[in-house]
């Protein structure tokens, strides 16, 4: 701005001294005009020092000011300020302003100072180097810059885990072929010998006996019409066949018969241990041996479609697990809460939820101080001066903040910055993992969440963190076996922008809203209401102040001046005889 007015004063000054009789005079005159000018300035100056001060020529003036009772006992002075000063507005203005001061720690203080020191150390190597002609000059690196890139939320967890292994058995199927006599008898269910001649039958139900069929009874009328065979008209009650493994005492046989009784028994001695075990589960049972399926047993053919199964197991062990010690042992992380995840007393599953920085990366480009800032005409030079605006990065957050107002405002439900509930998943302890998120690089993070089976939704929700879009809810448990839980799902809400997630965030704790359970949350926006009564100039905006931050001036626009001079040199003197 200063080198601007000067141009400006310069340009002026030409353009009356070229239009003036003044131009055609000599030093000697241009001496003389100046002197008469400067003595009619010190008669007027005079005269102003020698005339009476009166309200028209200095406003607010008073011949008679309260203030000069003060002369005579000059003690009230302190007394009447520190009265006037309860109810004085700009007292009142000091006092809001220190309140609402940030204030800062010492190490963030020598954080911010730390470029400006190594500058002081040894200015002249930022600034040297500017040829007398202004013609050309070079850029010197500036220190980087002390500006964290962001926080984000790390989760481990410490309790009970499981050991999976899997375990197998075999089945044998155990067959036997044993001849029998079976002994063949001939019953009546209505009375013992009523009709002729047959037993009851509870008799041969009492020793064991089965019955196999039923054949006629003797028949009680018959009629003959004297020209061809009589016919039975009234039938008696049908006989009962039965079949029994031995002799009923006091009965005779009509038949006797040999008969193959074939017993099969499933041999699973291999996997009672197994089975019998609370911590192991039956996961499959598969045939192992079904060829061929008739198989000759004391020399009788037997057929099964199967004579051995394989059987798996899943069997989990306790042990105790923790997987913190790396958060724990890191000074920048900052434990902020302990979540149960199994919701069992005493629980038997913890999730430790820390507030982390996001690791250094290296910026849009360098920064750097450059000669040309410098700008000097025969050995007289002028700097450029370029004046730090500190109110630039409140205002951009505040035009950014009122833009998203606009575009997210719901006038459903007359709510802002309303968020989309997103969820990934991860085992409590174990490799898997599709919950990378903002503290894990993209591109990595993204082709491991792949090879990992991580699906589409999960990638995007990690791309979406990354870009520091999403605030971590929660998590709670989506998986237990035996009570323990192995698998959990962290909520998250997403928003369309980087500010939105930070009012929200900040916001939050300012009301006080709090997030609700990882299950439930449901990433409602705030209302006019809650909006009107957060106050942002208390919020921490750094994270994307950093976004507005740009290299000063680039060496690459010096290097390719030079590049392309030297070019058209090399074009010339080719081309030259």
């Amino acid at each position: 701005m200063k080198f601007v007015k000067t141009l400006l004063l310069a340009v002026t000054v030409i353009s009356f001294s070229a239009g003036s009789p003044l131009a055609a005079q000599d030093r000697e005159a241009a001496r003389e005009d100046g002197k008469a000018f400067a003595n009619q300035q010190q008669e007027r100056a005079r005269t102003n020092a020698s005339t009476q001060p009166d309200a028209v020529r200095i406003p607010g003036y008073t011949s008679n000011p309260a203030e000069a009772s003060y002369a005579d006992n000059p003690e009230r002075i302190e007394g009447d300020a520190r009265a006037a000063a309860r109810s004085h507005e700009g007292m009142k203005a000091i006092k809001d302003s220190y309140a609402r001061r940030a204030k800062f720690e010492i190490d963030e203080i020598k954080a911010v100072t730390a470029r400006s020191k190594s500058i002081n150390e040894d200015p002249l190597a930022y600034t040297s180097g500017m040829e007398i002609g202004g013609a050309e000059g070079r850029c010197v690196p500036l220190p980087p810059s002390p500006g964290s890139p962001g926080r984000y939320t790390a989760t481990c967890n410490s309790g009970v885990a499981l050991n999976e292994t899997n375990e197998s058995c075999s089945i044998y199927l155990d067959v036997s072929v044993e001849q029998r006599t079976q002994y063949h008898y001939l019953c009546s269910y209505i009375s013992p010998y009523g009709f002729g001649g047959v037993p009851s039958c509870e008799i041969f139900n009492a020793n064991g006996c089965r019955a196999t069929g039923t054949r006629p009874g003797p028949c009680l009328q018959w009629y003959d019409n004297g020209y061809g065979p009589k016919y039975c008209v009234e039938p008696g009650e049908p006989y009962v066949e039965m079949s029994c493994s031995a002799p009923v005492p006091g009965e005779t046989p009509y038949a006797t018969s040999s008969e193959n009784i074939i017993q099969e028994n499933q041999n699973d001695a291999a996997c009672r241990t197994f089975a019998n075990d609370a911590d192991c589960e039956q996961v499959a049972e598969t045939c192992s041996d079904s060829d061929p399926v008739t198989r000759i047993i004391n020399g009788v053919p037997v057929t099964k479609p199967c004579w051995a199964w394989e059987r798996a197991y899943q069997c989990n062990a306790r042990r105790a697990a923790n997987d913190c010690e790396e958060l724990d042992n890191d000074p920048a992380c900052q434990l902020l809460r302990e979540d149960c995840l199994s919701e069992d007393n005493p629980c038997s599953t913890i999730e430790h939820v820390y507030d982390c920085p996001l690791p250094d990366t290296q910026g849009s480009g360098s920064q750097y101080i450059c000669d040309g800032d410098v700008y000097c005409i025969d050995g007289s030079c002028e700097t450029i001066e370029r004046e730090a605006n500190d109110e630039f990065k409140d205002a951009a957050v505040a035009l950014h903040a009122m833009d998203d107002a606009r575009g997210q405002f719901d006038p459903d439900t007359l709510t802002l910055f309303k968020g989309e509930r997103e969820t990934c998943g991860s085992k409590v302890f174990g490799v898997l993992n599709c919950c990378k998120g903002k503290g894990f690089p993209l591109i990595p993070g993204i082709s491991l969440l792949v090879a990992l089976g991580c699906n589409t939704q999960e990638i995007l929700l990690h791309q979406r963190d990354a870009n520091g879009l999403c605030a971590y809810v929660g998590s709670y448990c989506s998986k237990k076996i035996l009570g323990i839980c192995i698998t959990k799902k962290k909520a998250y809400c997403c928003f369309t922008s980087k500010l939105s997630r930070i009012l929200q965030e900040q916001g939050r704790a300012q009301l006080p809203k709090p997030w609700a359970r990882a299950k439930d949350e449901q990433c409602l926006g705030f209302t006019i209401e809650e909006f009107a009564r957060l106050d942002l100039s208390q919020m921490d905006f750094s994270e994307i102040y950093s976004e507005f931050t740009e290299a000063a001036r680039l060496p690459d626009e010096l290097e390719a001046a030079n590049d392309i001079q030297q070019k058209i040199q090399n074009f010339y003197e080719r081309s030259s005889p």
